[in-house]
């Protein structure tokens, strides 16, 4: 509580007995000045309050969309999450402009991926202070790729598949791991919120291994139901849950080629699947030229890139709706 006392000096007083001035004529204008500063004053506090608030909120630079969800569930009002990558690049591919750059290093903490996700990283300076690798803990469990194959598609023009898998949060219990080391990054930079994030975390591991019992039951019903999916992006959810999986190489925005058709030709031919599993929504010509095949289309978005409706959560929640139609 501040008090705030205006003493009037003796000089003061003596000119307002003798003056022609009625007293009551100096409070008069007094008051307005009074009321004015007081209200400048409350202002003043206000602002400062709001200032220091927003100080005491972290400010997390992450490289993909899932760990900027989990940073928000668990940081809740005590950090600034930002993903700064454009909603039609590919994060995993991606190279921020050198401003961008300069944002990630003036950061609190730097979430990463691991797996050689977000390459960029590799080839720019970042405050290794700063940086947390979210899987260094369990990098022994990466997939390791067995083949390179380079494709373009989207504005980030050409990519290869190659060193190891890095899509590791559709593993949902190596997603809870992830979680993990960013509630004690949280917790070490600010330690007395500790409980909070802790907390927090606690509820998201919840939600992610619900997850994780939720695909666990569909595929239970026929662990041998071959799949097809449009793009190698499924590997930690191929191992994790045990999918009879075989991936070709389209894009769910354009028709396959010739080639791409002849080529599914032949992996049917081994692998009788009767479903394809898309990234994305896939272009209607696609989807029914793979119907006069007898196959079916469903879309299980890995979420890299912030969604245009929902969160992380609901998209994987559709994803296990959309996956159950292949078992009915």
């Amino acid at each position: 509580m501040i008090s705030i006392h205006f003493l009037q000096s003796p000089a003061s007083s003596l000119k307002s007995k003798n003056s022609g001035t009625p007293q009551g004529g100096i409070k008069k204008n007094l008051q307005p000045s009074v009321s004015s500063l007081l209200i400048s004053l409350f202002i003043l506090l206000g602002s400062s309050c709001i200032t220091f608030a927003a100080s005491q909120r972290l400010t997390i630079y992450t490289v993909n969309y899932p760990l900027a969800y989990f940073a928000e569930r668990i940081g809740d009002d005590h950090v600034r999450v930002v993903f700064p990558a454009p909603e039609d690049a590919d994060p995993a591919y991606w190279m921020p402009d050198k401003e961008t750059v300069s944002r990630y290093q003036k950061a609190d903490l730097i979430l990463l991926n691991g797996a050689h996700y977000a390459k960029w990283v590799e080839k720019v300076t970042l405050p290794r202070a700063k940086m947390i690798n979210t899987s260094r803990k369990f990098k022994d469990r990466y997939i390791r790729m067995t083949a390179e194959v380079t494709h373009s598609h989207g504005p980030g023009g050409e990519h290869a598949h190659e060193d190891a898998a890095f899509t590791i949060w559709l593993d949902f219990q190596l997603a809870v791991k992830q979680a993990k080391a960013i509630e004690k990054a949280l917790s070490r930079k600010m330690p007395e919120q500790s409980d909070v994030f802790k907390k927090n975390l606690v509820a998201l591991e919840k939600d992610l291994l619900n997850l994780d019992q939720g695909i666990r039951e569909i595929v239970s019903i026929d662990k041998d139901k071959p799949f097809l999916a449009s793009h190698p992006v499924y590997d930690y959810l191929q191992r994790k849950y045990s999918l009879n999986l075989e991936s070709v190489h389209w894009e769910p925005d354009e028709e396959p080629s010739f080639n791409q058709w002849n080529e599914l030709k032949e992996i049917l031919r081994e692998h009788p699947a009767k479903w394809m599993i898309w990234e994305g929504l896939p272009v209607q010509k696609s989807v029914e030229k793979l119907q006069e095949s007898g196959i079916n289309s469903l879309v299980f978005d890995p979420c890299g890139s912030r969604p245009d409706h929902g969160d992380f959560l609901t998209v994987m929640q559709t994803n296990i709706v959309n996956l159950r139609k292949a078992y009915n």
